[in-house]
């Protein structure tokens, strides 16, 4: 261990700030996570995750980085129950049709969100030097006299009669996600608010699990179907460990599919592709319909701020959260934290402002991914400038040459997983393609495992 200090305290311990403490462990000879819920003793949902009992996707680059820090976790992943597969195990629907599918030897895993938690929570208590403080909520933090420096955070435990304690550290990390109380503190402090970006897209989700069987979809883990400008719709159907199908199904602009089993089937039946309605059809539902909204991403530009406190750092949901159909939660939150684990390498004097700065880079990424997507859709509202307009016309027609050349998914794929920025999609050897693949028509494909396709009634 470089130590760089003595104590950190980790503000919230989902699965950024489990990764967070893993690498505040290599610069502090002890780490604190304060936790407002309960570990459970198995892999299950938390109260303070709601949208845990939703799909989750770790995209490639995610997980090789939780591979450098937690070395064998797929594998550890795999032997719990996670299902390894390639691009050729991913159906991903994309303007109405699919996406050319071939094995691009990338491994990755398909499983629950309660799942990885459990696994990565385990690692890291398991670490000497880092402990959990359940049932704890964080107050406030505590300043140096002239607040220009974090020297740790109040809390208080849930337990009757407890009182506030101080925790005192020489860094501070809030990873304690969208309702993080960081902005008010901050103003308490004195300190300006940073410029916000607000996209208000007020998705409803509806998940549900299903017994599944493997001629279902036969050499499938994962199909993303996503949503058109017309239907505005779209589905998830993820393999899960415990042997069933999480299937979920979502609507922009308050459309919400319904949780009775006819009208929920019906929903599926609008979809682009059937194949989240052929499981639903003909698979056993085994749980409950699951109920979640998401009304806006959010995004806070620290990195722009001129005067921030010393002794705090800003990481997660807390710092910018994005649209979670686009399954860029945990592997942005992986980068956040290989970003702050360069950052520290460093030494620990202007941390916040070189991390933000890092970390910038990947949320921009992120943001122009699912920000862009978004806005294709009629009625969200935001800024559609003329570049977004270009872009969202030229990806439209990149993702139907994408129907048929490898070359064009390939690249797509790799800049949905960080392997690659955005520009390169608009490399002339991908334009060229591009270009050829909308010259030449073709007849829409039909579902490439023989799912048939249902008749459909936009409603």
């Amino acid at each position: 261990m470089n130590s760089i200090g003595q104590h950190a305290v980790v503000i919230g311990a989902s699965m950024a700030g489990l990764l967070t403490a893993r690498v505040l462990a290599d610069y502090y000879e002890q780490v604190t996570l304060i936790e407002r819920d309960t570990f459970p003793l198995t892999p299950g949902t938390r109260k303070g995750v709601p949208q845990g009992q939703q799909p989750h996707f770790l995209l490639a680059s995610g997980g090789m980085i939780m591979e450098r820090f937690f070395p064998g976790l797929t594998d550890e992943l795999i032997a719990n129950g996670a299902l390894a597969g390639d691009t050729d195990t991913l159906l991903m629907v994309q303007e109405g049709g699919y996406l050319a599918r071939f094995n691009m030897g990338v491994r990755g895993v398909a499983l629950s969100r309660s799942l990885i938690e459990f696994v990565v929570r385990q690692r890291v208590l398991a670490l000497a030097n880092v402990r959990a403080i359940q049932n704890g909520d964080a107050l406030g933090l505590l300043t140096d006299t002239d607040q220009r420096r974090v020297t740790g955070v109040r809390i208080i435990r849930r337990d009757a009669g407890s009182a506030e304690e101080r925790l005192h550290a020489d860094l501070v990390v809030d990873t304690s996600g969208r309702g993080s109380r960081i902005l008010d503190w901050l103003k308490d402090m004195g300190y300006e608010e940073p410029e916000q970006e607000k996209l208000t897209v007020d998705i409803n989700y509806v998940s549900r699990l299903y017994r599944r069987h493997p001629d279902t979809l036969p050499g499938l883990t994962t199909v993303v179907i996503a949503p058109t400008p017309e239907t505005k719709r779209g589905g998830v159907v993820i393999a899960r460990e415990d042997g069933t199908w999480h299937v979920m199904l979502f609507g922009y602009l308050g459309d919400r599919a319904p949780s009775d089993d006819q009208g929920f089937l019906e929903f599926a039946r609008t979809l682009p592709s059937p194949e989240a309605y052929h499981v639903i059809r003909s698979s056993e539902p085994v749980s409950e319909p699951m109920p979640y909204r998401f009304v806006a991403s959010q995004r806070r530009h620290f990195e722009a701020l001129k005067r921030f406190p010393e002794g705090l750092v800003i990481l997660g949901d807390a710092l910018c959260s994005f649209n979670p159909i686009y399954g860029q939660g945990m592997t942005v939150a992986a980068h956040e934290i290989a970003a702050l684990h360069a950052c520290l390498a460093q030494g620990s004097q202007r941390l916040a402002p070189r991390f933000f700065k890092a970390a910038s880079k990947v949320i921009e990424q992120a943001w122009e991914i699912s920000a862009g997507s978004d806005l294709k859709i009629p009625g969200v509202q935001g800024k559609r400038t003329p570049k977004v307009k270009f872009v969202n016309w030229y990806m439209s027609k990149l993702l139907k040459a994408g129907h048929h050349d490898r070359v064009v998914t390939t690249a797509f794929l790799h800049v949905i997983n960080f392997a690659a920025p955005p520009p390169s999609l608009m490399h002339p050897r991908i334009a060229l393609r591009v270009l050829r693949g909308n010259l030449r028509r073709r007849p829409a494909q039909p579902s490439p495992i023989g799912v048939p396709q249902p008749a459909r009634e936009l409603e």
